[in-house]
């Protein structure tokens, strides 16, 4: 009976008014008068309701806002609050790991970026040529600085300078007279460096000349050596040689590049100095350690200054042998006496001796003490000048496990002999084939040093050569002015044909200079070529120049995929563009000969039978669809071809031999990134 009493527990409720309770709390109250049996007071009238205890104490333990800590306790100790928390703990926890795993994943199987001398041409310079500021008739920095927004405007955001230092301009700046200082006719040292900020200023990079092999003879160190001065007395290669009735016998035959012994009697000294080049441009001895450190010293000078690289020049002269034999001759019954030509000798103990590129790393080395930083990786090209011998030039590479150039200079396509699709598949293939694993190539079709692409192969192909240079793998490199298909001066007085002034306009002397006339003769074509009227047609070079350079960085088949050659003939050279992952193919045919029609289909019968013209050098062409097995190009013609497919070239068995990749990357369509493990 007890235990049955225990198990109901009366609820009275008043029928006047009830006395609020949370359930927490007894109300003393409403005890005090339920407990006063004295009270004469009428007590309201009550009914009673039977309720479960465990429903009244489900019924109070409610959470609310502002519970203490205490009730809080007793709600996170439950088990539908405690399972909650722990599920979303560990999903926290998770999500974490998955993240950060993913992240790691990410990072490491993303291909390597390409740096900033791999993503975009480089705009070569030579500045006495490019724009003069201050009516002299020479170029000059502040004349580069004056341009820097055309630089953008071509979308170009590397600037090689060629030689600015002061010199006597025996050889065009290359027998430097002072490795510190900038010659007064292109300004002086706050004028480069307000440049060197401008460019920065505008994202650009910049690289310039150092030609390490020789200084002038004006040089202070050549002064001092042909006194015997202290140090500087070995920082040349002096030799004796005898001297009678006027003429002198030299220690050998070598033979210097502009032709003549390359030894020249110093009446101060008594001795023969060497010089590869110019007599007004001695040899500096690499063998002496104090000449190599001079050198390392100019490298930081520069680099602390902010310049991004350098193109080491004549690289390949800095040591000869210390036997001092006669160099073969190419031609065994000629007459000793008679050899006067650089070319008559086999140049065996003067060029790429051995220890000469433990030197050329040493400047590697010194370099990339300036590379640490994030975004200022240093730039080094090397112009070996071994234009005979690919092995030799790939040497310049460096090895798998020892740096040295990033590239070693490419004039393969301004060295042609001739002009056809062979010529030109030739030129391509001796590179890309003999070019180590995992280097990066770089294609040059105008130099200082060479004829102008309209002087040297014709007006008609200067638009197909753009275009075969901005859609291989690679650096291209451009020489000023051949974006707008700038020519040879003609005049018979022209020393420098190649080294006309810039054409800005059509106003007197194409807004090179305001001045009354300029170093050389402005060309007679400035009226009609000039970049502020080839600015105004759509149908350009130099709109065409910058269509190709936004196609390229905007494509990743095009800026980084694999390259596969698919034909060529005497008219015609064909190749693809492809990245793994990417069904998007892009296939230049470009005509270096005469008309021609090209079944492509027969060659590659895995094709689409058609494909769009993305770009043509003839714009009117562009977004039209051509048939496969029947490609029509005029003489100089080129198309950039789209097409979609799902089998690549380059994994055709057909053509393993044809398909080179640079830094090989693939394409995820799931992701929209690039990873590397393919």
């Amino acid at each position: 009976m007890v235990e049955e009493e225990a198990k109901s527990l009366p609820m009275e409720l008043s029928e006047k008014g009830g006395v609020e309770n949370n359930g927490f709390v007894q109300n003393e109250a409403f005890d005090d008068k339920e407990t006063d049996s004295s009270s004469q007071e009428e007590m309201p009238k009550t009914c009673t309701v039977d309720v479960d205890p465990a429903a009244t104490e489900e019924l109070a333990l409610k959470p609310y806002a502002g519970m203490p800590k205490e009730v809080l306790l007793k709600f996170s100790s439950q088990a539908r609050y405690r399972v909650t928390r722990e599920i979303l703990f560990w999903l926290i926890i998770t999500a974490a790991v998955v993240l950060v795993c993913a992240t790691i994943a990410i990072i490491a199987l993303s291909p390597k970026c390409l740096d900033w001398w791999q993503a975009s041409p480089i705009y070569q310079i030579y500045p006495r040529s490019f724009k003069d500021s201050n009516m002299d008739g020479n170029g000059d920095l502040k004349g580069i600085q004056e341009k820097l927004d055309y630089i953008t405007y071509l979308n170009i955001k590397t600037i090689w300078i060629t030689s600015f230092y002061k010199s006597p301009l025996k050889d065009l700046g290359y027998g430097v007279e002072d490795f510190y200082d900038i010659d007064p006719m292109f300004g002086s040292m706050s004028d480069f460096e307000n440049l060197l900020a401008a460019i920065h200023d505008r994202g650009l990079k910049v690289i310039m000349d150092l030609i390490p092999n020789h200084t002038s003879d004006k040089h202070r160190w050549f002064q001092l050596s042909r006194n015997r001065t202290g140090k500087y007395t070995d920082y040349y290669i002096w030799q004796d040689c005898t001297q009678a009735a006027g003429s002198v016998t030299p220690p050998n035959n070598w033979v210097s590049v502009f032709g003549n012994s390359s030894w020249q009697y110093d009446d101060v000294r008594q001795q023969c100095y060497f010089h590869q080049f110019g007599k007004e441009q001695p040899d500096l001895n690499f063998r002496n350690l104090a000449v190599q450190q001079e050198i390392h010293d100019i490298i930081k000078f520069w680099l602390s200054k902010g310049i991004d690289g350098f193109s080491f020049c004549a690289v390949k002269f800095l040591l000869e042998a210390t036997h001092l034999r006669d160099e073969p001759q190419v031609n065994k019954s000629q007459n000793p006496e008679s050899i006067t030509a650089y070319s008559q000798l086999y140049h065996d103990y003067t060029t790429t001796q051995v220890g000469m590129h433990d030197i050329i790393r040493s400047f590697r080395q010194t370099m990339n003490q300036f590379s640490n930083e994030p975004g200022r990786y240093r730039f080094m090209g090397s112009d070996g000048g071994e234009k005979e011998d690919i092995e030799a030039t790939m040497m310049y590479y460096g090895t798998t496990f020892i740096q040295e150039a990033d590239f070693p200079f490419n004039f393969n396509l301004i060295n042609m002999k001739n002009l056809s699709g062979n010529s030109i598949f030739e030129a391509v293939n001796l590179w890309m084939k003999n070019m180590p694993a995992g280097k990066w190539p770089n294609w040059a079709v105008g130099s200082p040093n060479a004829a102008r692409i309209s002087s040297r192969i014709g007006k008609e192909y200067v638009n197909v050569i753009n275009m075969l240079l901005l859609t291989l793998p690679g650096t291209p490199v451009t020489y000023y002015g051949e974006e707008l298909g700038m020519e040879n001066i003609a005049s018979e007085n022209a020393t420098f044909p190649e080294k006309s002034p810039m054409q800005w306009d059509g106003k007197v002397n194409a807004g090179f200079t305001e001045g009354n006339s300029s170093w050389l003769p402005v060309n007679s074509d400035y009226q009609s070529v000039n970049v502020e009227i080839q600015m105004t047609w759509s149908n350009s070079t130099l709109n065409l120049y910058r269509e190709l350079i936004s196609l390229r960085n905007n494509e990743l088949p095009i800026h980084r995929g694999w390259m596969c050659y698919i034909w060529n003939d005497s008219n015609v050279f064909v190749y693809v563009r492809e990245l793994d992952g990417l069904d998007r193919v892009f296939m230049m045919v470009l005509n270096f000969g005469q008309e021609s029609t090209t079944d492509l289909k027969a060659v590659v019968p895995s094709l689409p039978s058609e494909a769009i013209i993305r770009l043509s050098t003839n714009f009117s062409n562009t977004g039209k669809a051509v048939n496969t097995k029947l490609i029509k190009t005029e003489m100089g013609e080129g198309l950039v071809l789209e097409y979609k497919t799902a089998k690549p070239v380059h994994n055709m068995e057909a053509f393993q031999g044809n398909c080179f990749v640079a830094e090989k990357a693939c394409y995820s369509s799931a992701f929209n990134l690039l990873y590397a493990n393919c």
